[in-house]
């Protein structure tokens, strides 16, 4: 498929899930849909935030025992990482892995996507990048010439946790049947005080918020929609029986909208569920990993317990 017609299906797919999403009860929205270059932008920007302390752990937690992948990491191997967006912390496994053979950047968000390639590109002139333009919940086709080499899989930052537990473990069975793959890194946030957890999806800056709305905003730029976006209010909710923080976008008045050519009703209060964060305890998730096909061979927590990043085996 050559980039103009990806781009038509992409295109075609968000409107399709869209209209789907809001016209059930309740609604809800794609969080795949956030990462346009702006709202990459924006979720960058939402990682330096004293109150997201995920992206600040999970580095810690990767430069303190990062160098121990080496120990079983093949000589020549692809390191793949899903959704890698800045690539920001995939330096750390860059400069602990020297005898890796490839870099994959796999992202939806192709433009941000390309400029964090460049930027690696330079300062890692020895290495091959070969960045992928693909949503990683779908099948993914890597380049003809690194289908051979063995692969360690990269997926930081508790992305996992925007899945269901069901469709996490349809994600990671998929993902194991990638031809050799050597081993697998990701990050996994952990349960905690609920007003830790509030607070970092709702910053006092406003920054998530902005975040939120931007797939109202790209709906209306993309799907010709006509949303107000001053007529919704973000909202971060813990959802103590299902272990995960959920984020809303609640309509402030009673309104009708039109996307992609269908009108949608809103009450007041009424809201779009527009992305949510599992949280998982560390035997939870390994047990989960296990049923997914995969062994858990490390696991690395911070010192105070707020987040875990598992080294699996096929």
């Amino acid at each position: 498929m050559n980039e103009l017609a990806a781009e038509t299906a992409r295109s075609s797919e968000f409107a399709r899930l869209a209209v789907e999403g809001l016209s059930t009860s309740p609604k809800r929205a794609e969080a795949k849909f956030f990462y346009d270059e702006e709202g990459s932008r924006l979720f960058d920007r939402i990682c330096e935030l004293e109150e997201y302390y995920p992206t600040r752990t999970e580095t810690a937690i990767l430069r303190a025992r990062a160098p121990e992948l080496a120990e079983w990491v093949p000589e020549g191997a692809a390191l793949v990482e899903l959704g890698s967006g800045s690539s920001t912390k995939t330096r750390i496994l860059l400069d602990a892995l020297p005898g890796l053979g490839a870099y994959v950047p796999l992202d939806i968000s192709a433009e941000h996507m390309q400029a964090s390639a460049r930027a690696l590109a330079a300062h890692y002139p020895a290495l091959d990048i070969h960045p992928v333009a693909a949503d990683f919940t779908r099948a993914i086709e890597l380049p003809g010439d690194l289908r051979a080499m063995p692969k360690l899989l990269f997926f930081p930052g508790s992305t996992i946790g925007n899945f269901t537990p069901p469709e996490a473990v349809e994600l990671l069975r998929r993902l194991r049947g990638i031809d050799n793959v050597a081993g697998f890194v990701l990050g996994v946030d952990l349960r905690k005080d609920e007003d830790v957890l509030v607070r970092a999806y709702d910053d006092a800056e406003g920054v998530t918020a902005a975040f939120n709305k931007n797939l109202l905003r790209r709906m209306n730029t993309e799907l010709g929609a006509d949303f107000d976006l001053d007529r919704f209010g973000h909202e971060a909710r813990w959802n103590e029986a299902c272990s995960r923080i959920e984020m809303h976008l609640v309509s402030t008045c009673d309104q009708s909208v039109r996307v992609a050519g269908h009108r949608i009703d809103f009450a007041r209060g009424e809201s779009i569920h527009t992305e949510s964060s599992h949280k998982y305890s560390v035997d939870g998730f390994r047990e989960m990993a296990a049923t997914a096909g995969w062994s858990a061979d490390e696991t690395w927590v911070d010192d105070r317990g707020l987040f875990s990043v598992h080294v699996l085996r096929p």
